[in-house]
């Protein structure tokens, strides 16, 4: 290491440290860890931003185990140390998730020895400790790095010994566990999280996408999860559907037609996905209009009043029951007026230029509704059943109207 003479440069054989140097060094591990934490994290702030995420607590552990273990073996060469060594080949494990090399995290490693050999210097001179059990520790902690970096290495290359196709499998269970919610056992989500190094966020934007054989392996960004061997292909990405995961979108899914659907929590995935995929089933019927990108955010009331069409039937044969008996030409000039009244509250003139009649038809058809429905117009909540049927009716007519 730069600026640190190895003792095995000096040629002199060295032996096992004391195992009273234990009982030396071990008062200062608390504030020792503490030190490097802050040291690392400053160096690397891709770890500072981990250790406030989920996993932080994990990391936390790996990083006391390691540092405590040293000192464990010190006083006890032979003891076993199976969560450190589970420990650090997670960490090996996350930068082959990440896409990293192991450079990041070797200098991590080194790092943390650089700073605790300063601290032992510190011990060393107020303990009187000789040089030769100075140059002893440096070479057993530069021993112990190399130890740290092997299993680290050996968590790395599991991972990247796994095929890609068994990562995108497992990736695409994942997905299907978050949308299926309860009752599936959050460890099992937990445990695929784990495999996969994908953090569970707290919120979720789901994407549904217009099947296209032009749909092939999809560029997206690493904590994007896909399957696009279902029939109905979607996506889920963390958190909220923004300009930059837009531009992903377009990036990935050149041509390709989606709909976005409303941001929220992760348990309710199922909800996000369900209603953009309605969205789809909508622009099929000519109901929405078809655009490249359509947020389900624009078209909410409009996923609602559609959302259940035996219900609306029997809310329409209640709302407009008084003109059952009235001939269907008719009927459908009333409907007419009387949804735009009620959208506009108009004067007869202004309600005339939207129906392209005469401002005196308006007040005629007016009457009769007046006296059709009598108090069912004045009572705000029977109003407001009525104007919610008759946009319903409305939309679902485009739907009717659009060529097969």
């Amino acid at each position: 290491m730069p600026g640190v003479v190895q003792p095995s440069d000096l040629g002199e054989p060295l032996g096992p440290l004391p195992q009273e140097f234990a009982a030396i060094v071990r008062p200062e591990l608390p504030s020792l860890i503490k030190e490097i934490g802050l040291e690392v994290t400053r160096a690397y702030p891709e770890y500072a931003r981990l250790l406030d995420g989920p996993y932080g607590q994990g990391i936390r552990v790996g990083v006391e185990q390691s540092i405590s273990v040293f000192v464990d073996q010190v006083a006890e060469p032979a003891a076993p140390s199976p969560l450190r060594d589970e420990m650090c080949r997670r960490f090996g494990r996350f930068e082959a998730y990440e896409g990293r090399s192991l450079d990041q995290l070797q200098g991590a490693y080194r790092l943390g020895a650089r700073i605790a050999l300063r601290r032992a210097k510190k011990v060393g001179r107020r303990y009187n400790l000789s040089p030769t059990m100075m140059l002893t520790f440096a070479d057993a902690l530069f021993s112990y790095v190399d130890e740290l970096e092997a299993l680290s290495r050996e968590g790395y290359l599991e991972v990247r010994a796994a095929s890609g196709d068994h990562t995108d499998t497992l990736r695409r269970r994942l997905l299907h566990l978050v949308l299926a919610g309860r009752p599936v056992p959050r460890t099992a989500i937990a445990e695929l999280c784990e495999q996969t190094g994908w953090v569970l966020p707290e919120e979720v934007t789901l994407v549904a996408v217009r099947h296209s054989a032009d749909l092939g392996r999809l560029g997206a960004d690493r904590d994007v999860l896909v399957d696009f061997t279902d029939p109905q292909p979607h996506l889920l990405i963390p958190g909220p559907f923004d300009e930059m995961r837009r531009r992903m979108l377009d990036h990935a899914l050149p041509g390709a037609r989606a709909a976005i659907g409303l941001t929220v929590p992760t348990a309710l995935a199922s909800d996000s996905i369900r209603w953009a995929r309605r969205v789809l089933e909508l622009v099929d019927a000519g109901v929405i209009d078809d655009a490249p990108v359509i947020l389900c955010e624009d078209h909410l009331i409009t996923l609602w009043l559609l959302s259940d069409p035996v219900l609306l039937d029997r809310l329409a044969r209640r709302e407009l029951a008084p003109m059952a008996g009235i001939s269907a030409n008719r009927r459908e000039r009333l409907t007419e007026t009387l949804r735009i009244w009620l959208d506009t509250r108009g004067t007869a003139a202004q309600m005339g230029e939207l129906l392209d009649v005469h401002p005196q038809t308006v007040r005629y058809r007016m009457r009769n509704l007046e006296s059709i429905f009598g108090e069912q117009l004045v009572d705000p909540e029977s109003r407001f059943s009525t104007e919610a049927v008759l946009r319903a009716m409305r939309l679902r007519t485009r739907s009717d109207d659009t060529p097969l």
